[in-house]
Order: C-alpha cells, then sequence, then structure tokens
C-alpha cells in the first residue's frame, strides 16, 4: 500500500517544483523592472521662526530638555531643506490591493514630542505608539476617513492600534499637553517617504509608468508634479514650497 502511494505523492511534488522553477525568472523580471523616485523638498526664502514651548505645566517634560525645544511646524536646514514633508505616488498606480508590512511603525512619545513628528504608514499595518516618558500621556489622533480613538497612555503602557483606510494626514494631540502635536498618513500602497534633516526623499521599488508625485506639508499646503519612471530606472523630482 505505501509503495503504491509514493509513486503519485513523488509526481505531485516534482510537479510544484517544476511549476516553482518557471515562476522564478518571472518574479526576477518583475523585481529588475522596478526603480526608484528620489529628490529634495525645499523652502524658498526665511524660514519662519521656530516657536519656542513652555513645558513648565509638567516638570517631567520640563526635565527632559536641557535646553529650548520648539515647534516643529516648518523645520528648514541650512540649506534650505525641508523636513518632515510627505512625499507619495498620488495617481498612476495599477488598480491592485498591496499587502500591508508585517513590521509595525512606530510612532513615541519623548521628551512630550511626538518622534517622528509626521509619521507615514499603509492601512492595515500595526501602528505601536510607545511612551518613553515618566509621565501620562493621552494620545488622541483626529482622522476624517478612519475611526477615531482617544486613549490615555501610562509610562511604559504600550498601545496597538490600526487605520483601515487612506488618509493624508491624520492630526494626533495629547488632551494633556497641549503643545504635543503631530500627523500620521496613511497610505493603501508602500510608495511614499517622509523627507529627512535635508529635505531629500526616496521612493523604493516603484513599476515602471507614469505617475503624479504629490509632496504634503503640514502648513504649507501639498504640490504636485508628474514623474515618468523606465523599467529599472530612477526618476527624479524637486519641490520647492514657499510661504
Amino acid at each position: 500500500m505505501k509503495s503504491k502511494l509514493a509513486a503519485p505523492v513523488i509526481a505531485f511534488m516534482i510537479s510544484l517544483l517544476g511549476t516553482a522553477l518557471l515562476l522564478r525568472p518571472m518574479i526576477v523580471a518583475a523585481d529588475s523592472a522596478s526603480g526608484s523616485i528620489s529628490g529634495q523638498v525645499k523652502f524658498q526664502g526665511t524660514p519662519p521662526k521656530m516657536t519656542h514651548i513652555d513645558m513648565s505645566t509638567d516638570p517631567n517634560c520640563a526635565k527632559a530638555h536641557a535646553g529650548s525645544n520648539t515647534t516643529q511646524d516648518v523645520v528648514a536646514g541650512s540649506g534650505g531643506g525641508l523636513e518632515n514633508v510627505v512625499v507619495y505616488v498620488a495617481d498612476g498606480l495599477p488598480a491592485q490591493a498591496f499587502q500591508p508590512p508585517a513590521q509595525p511603525a512606530v510612532f513615541d512619545q519623548k521628551g512630550c514630542t511626538y518622534s517622528p513628528h509626521v509619521l507615514a504608514m499603509q492601512a492595515n499595518q500595526k501602528l505601536d505608539v510607545v511612551n518613553d516618558d515618566k509621565t501620562t500621556h493621552n494620545i488622541h489622533p483626529m482622522p476624517e476617513n478612519n475611526r477615531e480613538w482617544n486613549k490615555t497612555q501610562p509610562p511604559g503602557i504600550p498601545i496597538e492600534e490600526t487605520f483601515a483606510r487612506e488618509e493624508i494626514a491624520i492630526p494626533v494631540k495629547c488632551n494633556i499637553h497641549p503643545w504635543m502635536h503631530g500627523y500620521i498618513a496613511v497610505f493603501k500602497h508602500p510608495f511614499f517617504a517622509v523627507t529627512d534633516q535635508e529635505g531629500h526623499f526616496e521612493i523604493k521599488n516603484v513599476p515602471a509608468g507614469n505617475y503624479t508625485i504629490k509632496a504634503w506639508q503640514e502648513k504649507l499646503g501639498t504640490q504636485t508634479q508628474p514623474v515618468s519612471l523606465q523599467a529599472g530606472q530612477s526618476g527624479t523630482a524637486t519641490f520647492v514650497f514657499k510661504q
């Protein structure tokens, strides 16, 4: 009986192996056809002066900062590069569902400020909210296209949440510390980035195609430009904001 069953099983396994080998070149070809879109976001002119934040109402917050802490609404580097700008593919992608990454996005509360100030993540990706301070926070996202939630978070107690739908971007505040605010941008695809301290960004693994790219800044609005990406090549985009 065992010998009669063994032959069909072996044949089935060989068939699966053959199918996998046939599919492998297709997967490699698709990967090799993707590219990246990179560039820089700049501020034209003199950036607005960042405002001092008075944290004296909570001694734990005040002690966390050796010097002055300032607002993060518009942060420009010495060369004019604009930080915390969300750059993303807004149009041109094929109509398909993109699975969220297994790695959670992390929104930290450290020194009674949000880190990062602007977080970008995918819809249905797990969001880990962390409280690294020695004081209690109250994290309160205020979406228009997602479920609103409002949770008190003592030190060291984790919070896990998700956002089901795309929304750019969700304001977040702390009902205990009124100076705390940040943003969470939620996308239905993985083709987005947030600019670094010099305003640089890179969106990786983008399929070839003709796209509309947008750059969103919390105070300065949104800019749009087209980008054409050839198979296996890279594209560039530069955005310049001003008040």
